[in-house]
């Protein structure tokens, strides 16, 4: 049986508008135990944000997290998939382009989901160290 996006990705992503600052972010991160939030305009997709990016974009630049917007510190060259593309078209987004997130838009580019190469690893390789560290609880 062919399992979809839909089947493995969380749903109700978080998200932020452009202007929201760095800080709050990583906050929002911590609190919720995610490692990637996408930036909104309204219900448009934007861009996305990683625990690494606030790193390497935001706080190895030396600016003030208070002041640095999400906006600054996003990928916006964004690849996405739709919910109803297969684990294979996912799996070969993220090979394509090198990436270990990606966003889930509706036709409309609405943000409804967000798959991770972990998503896929607990799918389809459940016994392999990535699959089994994926589905481990988070450390705390």
């Amino acid at each position: 049986m062919t399992r979809h996006v839909s089947d493995v990705m969380t749903s109700a992503p978080t998200t932020v508008e452009p202007q929201t600052s760095v800080t709050v972010v990583a906050r929002m991160m911590r609190d919720e135990d995610i490692g990637t939030v996408l930036v909104t305009e309204g219900e448009r997709l934007r861009g996305l944000v990683s625990d690494r990016d606030l790193v390497v974009r935001a706080m190895a630049e030396g600016g003030d997290p208070n002041e640095t917007t999400v906006a600054q510190a996003c990928s916006d060259d964004l690849v996405t998939l739709g919910p109803d593309d297969t684990l294979d078209r996912a799996v070969e987004v993220m090979r394509e382009h090198a990436v270990r997130r990606v966003p889930v838009v509706d036709e409309g580019r609405h943000a409804v989901g967000i798959v991770s190469i972990g998503d896929l690893a607990i799918e389809r390789d459940f016994g392999s160290a990535l699959g089994d560290i994926s589905a481990a609880r988070p450390n705390r």
